[in-house]
């Protein structure tokens, strides 16, 4: 199975890290993306830039709206993600709890689709393409 682990972080976090020598927090996040990579099951995981670098495409309207960021509040940002691949609910919890993020700082993880998610639907044709387009990409 494969989990999303989403790090956010609210305002507290935010001050907080800015006590913390950058090089210290590089040094812990690499830690932990080792100890994944060597127990095989990091599949990807980025850090995300500020959040007034980004915009959100909004589809409330007849036409999308594209308002520059920042985009919500603190606590409705994420920082950057894990998708991790593991054998159960329970593993993702451990590997997240593991992750060295500080006080105020939380992770939602959330497990991604896949096939089994869409049997009902096995004869679509989209659902058919996706397994190909998954072959193409060489992704699981």
């Amino acid at each position: 199975m494969k989990y999303m682990l989403i790090m956010r972080a609210t305002a507290a976090a935010v001050e907080a890290y800015k006590d913390v020598d950058f090089e210290q927090i590089i040094n812990a996040m690499g830690q932990y993306n080792e100890s994944m990579i060597k127990a095989g099951v990091l599949l990807a995981g980025e850090g995300l830039s500020d959040a007034d670098e980004g915009f959100v495409v909004d589809f409330d309207a007849e036409q999308p709206i594209v308002t520059d960021g920042p985009y919500g509040e603190t606590h409705e940002l994420f920082n950057g993600f894990w998708i991790i691949q593991v054998s159960s609910k329970e593993e993702a919890a451990e590997w997240a709890s593991r992750a060295p993020l500080g006080p105020g700082s939380k992770l939602e993880v959330r497990r991604v689709t896949d096939e089994s998610d869409f049997e009902d639907f096995a004869d679509n044709e989209y659902v058919k393409k996706e397994s190909e387009w998954r072959e193409e990409l060489g992704t699981k």
